[in-house]
């Protein structure tokens, strides 16, 4: 005789609680997969990033086709130098179209209502968030970097026709590295932005008045009060703190100069990512609290 067993009250609720969990529980990786998704579906988005990668290798090539017109021969670093300018020029431009991408990626959702579904997919929304951060980085990077690099390709042999004999090699190599790291942080912190603001319009006439108007306004009260430390806060705003990354040369120029902070190339990194960190903690904390 065979003694049956029946589920007690607890092993009834205990079962399908856990394979309910089990079942939908969404992975980080498929969250990821998700974001890639409406990334690339993004007409916006495509187009955008276009011009990120089209825009500066044009304005490379044609600086790079104008230089030294009969002048003499430049040699060494300052043809090095030259040919950094060349590759990166783009940047000042390209950052505006970062910022832009930046906050449409999330601010699409936010406008369309199509965020709460993705909350609702991923109650966690720092995750949901994280991912969709995660995701523009590799692609602005990947894309400056296509945009850098190419246009660099492309000035070489221009340059040289000019008798600016300038070549690839690593002291050019990490100030490439640094313009596509550069369009990645602003593209960041215009991100986190869009979380806070939740509004296409405010996160990019924020960030861009941050990256454009902030410079000029402090430039002007400085020129009017002569107050030193007004050019330190400006070498601290980000897109100031982020032009170093840009820079070509071996001395490390940071420190204090005539009670002026200036920054070099990992110092501004540092300045620069510090303000993506702190704009995008209180972007999450706060995306955590409110409703969607």
């Amino acid at each position: 005789m065979t003694a049956t067993t029946t589920p007690t009250t607890t092993d009834r609720l205990r079962t399908p609680h856990h394979a309910d969990a089990d079942a939908s529980r969404v992975r980080f990786t498929g969250v990821l997969h998700s974001e890639w998704i409406k990334l690339r579906s993004l007409r916006s988005t495509i187009w955008s990033l276009a011009v990120l990668i089209v825009l500066p290798i044009g304005i490379g090539v044609l600086l790079a086709s104008l230089a030294n017109d009969g002048g003499d021969p430049v040699t060494g670093d300052a043809a090095r130098n030259a040919l950094v300018q060349y590759s990166t020029a783009g940047a000042t431009i390209a950052v505006l179209v970062v910022a832009v991408i930046g906050a449409l990626v999330v601010t699409g959702e936010y406008g369309t209502g199509m965020i709460r579904s993705t909350f609702a997919a991923v109650p966690r929304r720092w995750e949901a968030l994280a991912a969709k951060g995660i995701v523009l980085a590799a692609v602005l990077f990947v894309a400056s970097a296509i945009s850098v690099w190419a246009t660099a390709f492309a000035a070489v042999p221009l340059a040289n026709a000019n008798h600016v004999e300038a070549s690839l090699d690593a002291s050019v190599a990490m100030p490439l590295l640094g313009a596509s790291v550069y369009l990645t942080l602003i593209g960041l912190l215009a991100f986190a932005v869009g979380i806070l603001l939740r509004s296409t319009a405010g996160a990019i006439a924020t960030v861009l008045g941050l990256l454009l108007v902030a410079p000029v306004v402090v430039q002007l009260v400085q020129g009017f009060t002569n107050a030193k430390w007004l050019g330190t806060v400006n070498n601290l705003l980000p897109q100031n703190a982020g032009q170093p990354l840009m820079q070509f040369g071996t001395e490390d120029t940071s420190g204090w100069h005539d009670g002026v902070l200036a920054l070099g190339g990992w110092s501004g990194f540092a300045v620069l990512a510090a303000w993506v960190a702190v704009a995008t903690v209180t972007a999450l904390v706060a995306a955590q609290k409110r409703d969607a």
